[in-house]
């Protein structure tokens, strides 16, 4: 009788649990109950490799979305105190590991720019001052994962007319993820 019951309670615990399954399985869109937990969509996560294209960076880090760029000249506003014409980059960046970093370093650490003027050596282009004064305040400000701090650069241009290459790297240059080009306008 014992051997009974254990069979019949072993073939109830399968029944129900297959039919658990199945009713996980149906593709209907009812809402949940409410009090019952819903599942919620884990963070992206980081990429296998580092790509730069369509104005956004990846790497295992950060992501970098270029949001706006110009080319202001000397005494423009956001190049008052410069002595060369700019070319600079809003962007937002954002936290992907929680590993310590602000929109500044982040930047500074994956890129650097050029103009292709120089028959003979590269041109490496110098940050110049900073071109949006409502970043002064935050450039700085460490980045919690997941979060997304705005902020901009500015580039001192050797001429007008030549476009800006826009390298990204890791380890200090060695390794290009990818490169840019953006017209002066």
């Amino acid at each position: 009788m014992h051997r009974t019951s254990t069979l019949s309670l072993t073939i109830a615990t399968v029944c129900i649990a297959a039919t658990a399954l199945v009713g996980c399985s149906t593709s209907g869109s009812a809402e949940p109950a409410a009090g019952s937990p819903v599942a919620v969509d884990a963070p992206a996560a980081a990429p296998a490799e580092p790509s730069f294209e369509d104005n956004v960076l990846t790497t295992k880090d950060v992501r970098i979305t270029i949001t706006d760029v110009k080319t202001i000249q000397v005494g423009e506003e956001g190049n008052e105190y410069g002595k060369k014409p700019v070319i600079a980059f809003w962007y937002d960046t954002t936290s992907v590991s929680g590993k310590e970093t602000n929109p500044g370093t982040a930047w500074i650490f994956l890129f650097q720019a050029y103009q292709d003027n120089d028959p003979n050596a590269e041109n490496k282009l110098s940050v110049g001052s900073l071109p949006d004064p409502a970043f002064l305040d935050s450039q700085m400000n460490n980045i919690k994962k997941g979060g997304t701090v705005p902020h901009a650069i500015a580039y001192e241009l050797s001429d007008t007319t030549t476009p800006v290459a826009l390298v990204a790297s890791t380890n200090f240059g060695q390794d290009e993820i990818g490169s840019m080009t953006f017209e002066l306008k």
